[in-house]
């Protein structure tokens, strides 16, 4: 997995490519700790993540708590295939997704 981050004021925009899953999930929550200290906004663009595990969900879930006392994590570019995953766990109602 690969990512891309780009700061723009206070909205970050972290780009990821690849798979989400026990393998990277840490990776990737050391890279959004690294950032959501500086943002207010959290924009994920997921449109090169083919695959999401339950650690991936976990790791998106626990950004979108601590987001949630600023202007939020927003997902963008879900693949249908992530969209099922995301939407087998009933968190598709409570995450803020765009297409």
């Amino acid at each position: 997995m690969t990512v891309t981050t780009v700061k723009n004021d206070n909205i970050c925009t972290m780009t990821l490519e690849g798979r989400i899953d026990s393998l990277t999930s840490s990776e990737l929550s050391q890279a959004i700790a690294e950032q959501t200290p500086s943002c207010d906004k959290l924009i994920l663009d997921m449109s090169g993540v083919s695959y999401i595990s339950s650690a991936g969900i976990r790791v998106i879930v626990a950004t979108h708590r601590e987001m949630a006392s600023k202007d939020g994590l927003v997902l963008r570019g879900l693949s249908s295939s992530v969209k099922t995953i995301i939407s087998l766990t009933g968190f598709q109602k409570r995450l803020n997704i765009e297409e």
